[in-house]
């Protein structure tokens, strides 16, 4: 059987800039007996050795930020102006796990008794299999790969075909940072038959995907024949709802920037925003002054903001979005640019859009667009607002504007999602736990709570041998 050959495509130009080879069926069922063996032996290891280890390979990768932000800029579209960030902040979001992991991964003690001694250890789970996706390739791997590592499991990657670097660079990192030899493998693959087949794969402890529900739900059918944990980071479709109180100019910005960063190509982008009636009109032209000083071009000019999507299938999905509504009766606001009117010739460039007039018959507002879409629509109270926030089949992030900070906590509480947000809008902290609710997933990664998927409770009953 021939290997199959793996094609990155420029969003930027269309044209192939990478390719890579896949792996046989007999090679990719191999990956997964190399990581039990390895598994014997890095269980075993202390786990201040393997915090040396992920420190000296964070370390590394943020010496090479330059030359991984330009591979990302390449690879999937988003402005070399704001790559470098997603490394260094990535590298933060490590350091921060390692830095919890001793408090997180200790044994707690049962009840004390006199003559006994009882206490939980936390295990590690054996190879982890790991699927992440090219939007934020860095950010996305931390979340699940630091503390696969640092809780004892070896870790096979697969990376999306659109940023195969990714993969290569951090294998590297680590190898060079003294991780032993099959702790940490990589493979390129295109092929879901061959996902699914590696996925089936006994010696695969646990699977993390993030990416979206269609992708989650095949990964999810495949594993379903054995006893295997699944996380699962999948879409948004996520609201913002901007009160009457807040400072126009200022809600504009915030809420635009959470709208089409990184081309809205983002799970917690806001999709959907919800404006109190009484603002609604001074809102539309906020965001129209905000969005005339966006600068749409190529992604390689330090002074673009908003770079092409990643492929031509996501350029027409939007398209499609944006025509439907248009046809139910929503209005394209978006003000007069120069770069949006003038995009470059080649590539997968889409003008950042402003939709007034929306509503949910609108699959602008129902289906995740993933595009630089900001879709607002009118309401006349907290209580519609909260309504129509709670009004679909995700709930990953969800954000109020106001402020009345205690009231926007008070409706935060009523929001069905993972993440909720006052002020703030696309910001996962570290320090807290990164969940959806509905479709957006199942699981946890960040946090203490994030270690949970990577261990096992192992119970020690111990009683004195009677004298």
């Amino acid at each position: 059987m021939s290997v199959e050959v793996i094609t990155t495509i420029s969003p930027t130009t269309n044209e192939p800039i990478i390719t890579r080879n896949g792996l046989s069926d007999a090679e990719i069922q191999e990956l997964p007996q190399v990581s039990a063996k390895a598994f014997e032996s890095w269980r075993k290891t202390k786990l201040t050795d393997r915090q040396i280890i992920v420190k000296k390979a964070l370390k590394i990768l943020g010496d090479k930020k330059d030359e991984l932000a330009n591979e990302i800029t390449v690879q999937m579209g988003r402005p070399i102006k704001y790559t470098g960030v997603e490394v260094t902040t990535a590298i933060k979001r490590g350091d921060y796990l390692v830095k919890v992991s001793e408090d997180v991964l200790k044994d707690t003690e049962g009840e004390a008794e006199k003559g006994f001694k009882r206490f939980i250890r936390k295990t590690p789970i054996g190879p982890v299999l790991i699927l992440f996706p090219w939007n934020y390739p860095y950010l996305t791997l931390v979340n699940s790969l630091i503390p696969a590592l640092l809780s004892g499991n070896t870790v096979i990657l697969k990376p999306s075909p659109q940023t195969p670097t990714i993969a290569e660079q951090v294998a590297k990192a680590f190898t060079e940072a003294g991780l032993p030899s099959g702790v940490l493998q990589y493979f390129h693959c295109g092929s879901p038959t061959m996902i699914e087949s590696i996925v089936r794969n006994p010696s695969i402890a646990h699977i993390c995907f993030t990416g979206s529900v269609p992708g989650g739900l095949a990964v999810q059918k495949a594993a379903s024949d054995r006893l295997v944990n699944v996380g699962l980071e999948l879409g948004g479709k996520d609201p913002a709802y901007v009160r009457g109180d807040v400072d126009l100019a200022w809600a504009a910005d915030e809420i635009v920037d959470g709208s089409i960063f990184n081309s809205g190509q983002s799970c917690c982008a806001i999709e959907r925003v919800y404006v109190d009636e009484k603002i609604y009109d001074d809102f539309i032209k906020a965001a129209q002054k905000v969005l005339e000083g966006y600068k749409v071009g190529d992604p390689l000019d330090s002074e673009t903001q908003i770079g092409p999507v990643v492929s031509k299938q996501s350029k027409e999905t939007i398209a499609a979005h944006v025509k439907d509504a248009l046809e139910k009766g929503a209005k394209d606001e978006t003000p007069d640019n120069a770069t949006f009117k003038e995009l470059p010739p080649k590539g997968n460039f889409v003008k950042p859009t402003l939709l007034t007039g929306v509503d949910h018959s609108m699959r602008v507002m129902t289906e995740e667009t993933f595009g630089p879409v900001i879709s607002v629509m009118k309401v006349k109270s907290d209580e519609e607002a909260i309504k129509l926030m709670n009004d679909s089949e995700f709930g990953l992030t969800a954000s109020i504007w106001t402020k009345d900070t205690e009231k926007g906590y008070e409706l935060a509480d009523q929001v069905e999602a993972g993440t909720v947000f006052v002020n703030r809008a696309d910001f996962p902290s570290p320090d807290l736990a990164w969940t959806g609710l509905k479709n957006s997933g199942k699981g946890v990664t960040l946090s203490r709570f994030g270690f949970d998927q990577f261990v096992q409770l192992k119970s020690f009953h111990l009683k004195d041998y009677p004298k």
